[in-house]
């Protein structure tokens, strides 16, 4: 597996953005507005749909890399034959709504799966927030032996924050940050630290140990272009007071 230089130059950096359309995103506005929005904002690389059609159209868009996600391996094979640059099991946001869970041993066997169909692709896989912190660290790790190339983190949705303002962002964003810590010191891959995050908690996520992070619906929530941008650039300018050793500047 070789990962693309963009991403590995980011990730030892520790300064990696990854902007997420959405796991069941198939509006082609929308995940144009927010590729748009990634690629003049300074992302390192965009998360979209595991959708043949929309990494065609996103490739046309921006010469980021295209990362694509599923929870059904097969789908991952038309999409990196589109041009796809990575994949990722995960994402997992929207199905907790719905009532779905996502428990160790079906993530990891969905990973067993994508190897299998996919040796060479650079593979992240997301670990359930649902699980005890142990239970993530244990399970990033089995995930590394079965071929993830990077582990992200999630939790936003699991965490209801009590105050407004400056500390309900950190309060929403706890959970995750607390993954990122336990999980970056258990695994020698990329961490990437999603769910919740902001320009106030991007800095908390690379001090934890993260190399990046992902936001979606900070900046695909957003009605403007312009303000998609504006978004992407606080986040760009939030990762750039934290030093490549994690300590903010």
């Amino acid at each position: 597996m070789t990962m693309h230089p963009t991403l590995q130059s980011a990730f030892a950096n520790r300064r990696a953005l990854k902007v997420i359309t959405g796991l069941n995103n198939f509006d082609g506005r929308s995940v144009e507005a927010t590729v748009k929005a990634a690629h003049h904002g300074g992302a390192t690389f965009v998360d979209i749909a595991a959708d043949p059609a929309l990494v065609q159209m996103a490739k046309k868009l921006t010469n980021l890399p295209i990362c694509v996600s599923a929870v059904d391996p097969e789908k991952f094979v038309q999409a990196v034959a589109a041009g796809a640059d990575l994949i990722e099991i995960g994402n997992f946001d929207s199905f907790y709504a719905q009532g779905r869970r996502f428990e160790a041993e079906e993530v990891l066997a969905l990973t067993h799966q994508t190897r299998v169909l996919l040796r060479e692709i650079t593979l992240s896989v997301t670990v359930p927030h649902i699980l005890t912190l142990d239970q993530q660290v244990q399970l990033a790790e089995e995930l590394v032996k079965a071929g993830a190339d990077i582990i992200q983190t999630e939790g936003g949705k699991s965490s209801n924050p009590t105050h407004p303002g400056t500390l309900g962002l950190i309060e929403k964003a706890a959970p995750t940050l607390a993954a990122a810590y336990e999980i970056s010191r258990a695994v020698s891959v990329p961490v990437l630290c999603a769910s919740g995050i902001s320009n106030v908690t991007a800095p908390l996520a690379i001090a934890a140990g993260a190399a990046g992070v992902g936001v979606g619906s900070a900046i695909n929530q957003l009605n403007s272009e312009v303000a998609m941008i504006a978004a992407v650039r606080g986040l760009v300018e939030a990762l750039g007071t934290v030093s490549t050793s994690g300590v903010l500047l």
